[in-house]
């Protein structure tokens, strides 16, 4: 287990969103240029990455009060 179990889940947290922001970015243009399949794809992986942060914060704050 890491040292400060607390604060690495909560730089893993900030990374996860930060991809679930970079992933967002794309997927405009993919609408744009009709690949449905790709856009799809992406939105459905932004999804998943803000489900991710949002336990990984939940499981930092449990960490935290142990």
């Amino acid at each position: 287990m890491p040292t400060d179990p607390t604060a690495h889940l909560t730089v893993i947290a900030d990374h996860v969103e930060r991809y679930f922001h970079e992933v967002g970015d794309l997927v405009p243009a993919y609408q744009a240029s009709q690949r449905d399949d790709v856009a799809t794809a992406l939105v459905e992986a932004e999804r998943a990455l803000r489900t991710a942060s949002r336990l990984l914060r939940r499981a930092a704050k449990a960490t935290s009060g142990s």
